[in-house]
């Protein structure tokens, strides 16, 4: 574990506001972290250290603060929690913007997070920042912001901004809009040559460069994107609004615990939402009602809409060899932007060149048009990425989420267990922050533990001394209160029946229109080689 003791060395003036505050923290709570290189500082929380065990598999390290804009030698490391907001992993103060800097807090990081890098690493385009992510962490997958590359082009390129209006439209989207790495290497060239742009050198080292920031060679690795059109500084947003150009080092800690409460506030609202809001359906598909169950309110959202696009990507089987099955899917009269799915009917795993799933962690509509075609009317376990899900702080696995989940969201059951876990998730979170706080929720949840038990005991208790009580009436009030449970029995059965049924039919719907949607497929090609062989015989009757 971390101490303040990196070095021997104190940080120096610049930062003795900050060290202060770093030392009255852990005085408070010994799990939060820091270290100190000569005048340089790191430090976590406890929340960030519990935050990154649930979303840290990509991570964003942004050193956009000590840029001449803003001139403030303050990094993070942040990432994407499970409703998309932005969520810290820990921060710190570089005064030496040496590489060996960036090492020691990119190593310190990694040990505040017990050795565990993250699949991908979004940072800076700079030098010295991608040898020493690649020294720190050659197992993960290094990008470039984006949003910093088309920054730095505007400012590049501001005659060309200048002059022709039309140029920065076309610029993005050729970095956003292109879907496979022929359209982009067609686009790119096409842009050049339409703006004269051929010998600019600052475009020539961004293509050089292009396997590191543009998206469509990316998509094989998690970035948790859930938009390619999306900025992606998105994941770096933590601190925007809070800290500037007028930032000092003095009012970094005020404006940095500001940050964190709003943002600790948002998340618990959003929680809140998924748990006690039901979300519109627009389909009758099971798969649907599925997902309104496991995701979050805005990832549902997100594989709604790709669940809905499946209207108008009709899949086409192009072959088939054993369970192995080739899909052509395209968007209705968009044949030439078509992807091909792969899929396997005896492991129900489905690939999609578009390559959305590996990308974002949602399942794409191309995968979704094929697992229609082939009647699947529920999310294999293995499309549900944990950490989009509402159970994703809750050290529930997917496999461990039954997908039969109650429709009927004010079942008191579900209530009570939402409740309940929501209000036990905030214990942990804020217990988590000081040894005070901590040891305040402990004496808490013994008093809770307590107070159940003899609820639990009290009940047993005055059932078993009322039955004494009755003596001569004790027959009499055990019928009454048998025959009372037999009928909330019957009545529970009822609709446990009622709802089996009422799954079972919305299978067999969904399984129909799959069929009639196959028939009425056959009847436009026997349509359309009837039309082709009258017009065949009209040609011939002419001749």
């Amino acid at each position: 574990m971390m101490s303040n003791s990196g070095t021997n060395r104190p940080c120096g003036d610049r930062g003795d506001d900050v060290l202060d505050y770093l030392k009255r923290m852990q005085a408070e709570n010994p799990a939060f972290c820091y270290a100190v290189q000569d005048e340089n500082l790191f430090w976590v929380d406890p929340v960030s250290r519990i935050n990154y065990t649930h979303f840290g598999d990509t991570v964003r390290f942004d050193t956009t603060f000590r840029s001449q804009h803003v001139d403030l030698p303050f990094v993070t490391f942040t990432g994407l929690n499970h409703h998309g907001q932005p969520v810290l992993f820990g921060c710190g103060l570089l005064f030496d913007e040496s590489e060996a800097s960036l090492i020691w807090v990119l190593q310190t990081w990694l040990q505040a997070m017990s050795g565990q890098a993250p699949i991908s690493i979004t940072t800076d385009p700079d030098r010295l920042i991608q040898l020493a992510v690649a020294h720190v962490f050659p197992g993960s997958r290094q990008r470039f912001c984006k949003w910093c590359i088309l920054k730095e082009t505007q400012e590049k390129l501001t005659h060309i901004y200048q002059t022709h209006l039309s140029f920065e439209a076309d610029f993005r989207k050729c970095i956003n809009n292109t879907e496979t790495i022929e359209e982009f290497e067609s686009c790119w060239q096409s842009l050049l040559d339409r703006y004269y742009l051929m010998d600019n050198e600052w475009l020539q080292s961004m293509y050089g460069a292009r396997h590191q920031w543009v998206p469509v060679y990316m998509r094989d690795t998690f970035f948790g994107e859930l938009c390619t059109s999306e900025s992606s500084d998105a994941i770096s947003s933590f601190f925007n609004g809070y800290i500037d150009a007028a930032t000092t080092i003095q009012a970094l800690i005020t404006q940095y615990e500001k940050a964190v409460a709003i943002w600790h506030e948002k998340e618990m609202k959003a929680d809140h939402d998924t748990m006690n809001t039901i979300p519109i359906l627009k389909t009758p598909s099971p798969m649907e009602k599925q997902a309104a169950n496991l995701y979050t309110r805005k990832l549902f959202l997100k594989f709604q809409d790709q669940l809905v696009e499946t209207m108008a990507y009709p899949s086409t089987k192009v072959k088939e060899s054993g369970a192995v099955t080739l899909y052509r899917v395209a968007k209705f009269e968009e044949d030439q932007k078509a992807h091909t799915v792969t899929f396997n009917s005896y492991e129900m795993k489905a690939n999609c060149s578009c390559q959305m799933f590996e990308y974002s962690g949602i399942i794409c509509r191309h995968i979704l048009s094929v697992f229609r075609a082939k009647n699947v009317l529920t999310l294999p376990s293995q499309y549900i990425m944990t950490r989009w899900t509402r159970n994703a702080k809750s050290g529930q696995s997917v496999s461990e989420i039954s997908p039969q989940l109650p429709t009927d969201a004010e079942d008191p059951l579900v209530v009570r267990c939402n409740n309940l876990r929501q209000e036990a998730m905030k214990f942990v979170e804020e217990g988590a922050k000081s040894i005070h706080i901590y040891n305040a929720a402990m004496d808490a949840l013994q008093e809770a533990s307590k107070k159940v038990a003899t609820a639990k005991n009290k009940k047993f208790v005055t059932t078993d001394g009322d039955s004494l009580a009755n003596g001569g009436n004790q027959h009499a009030c055990g019928e009454h209160q048998m025959t009372r449970h037999q009928s909330m029995v019957e009545k529970q059965k009822k609709i446990s029946e009622l709802t089996a049924e009422l799954d079972n039919t919305n299978q067999r719907c969904e399984v129909y229109r799959a069929n009639l949607l196959a028939v009425l497929r056959d009847m436009e090609d026997q349509k359309l080689k009837l039309s082709v062989k009258v017009q065949n015989v009209r040609l011939s009757l002419k001749d």
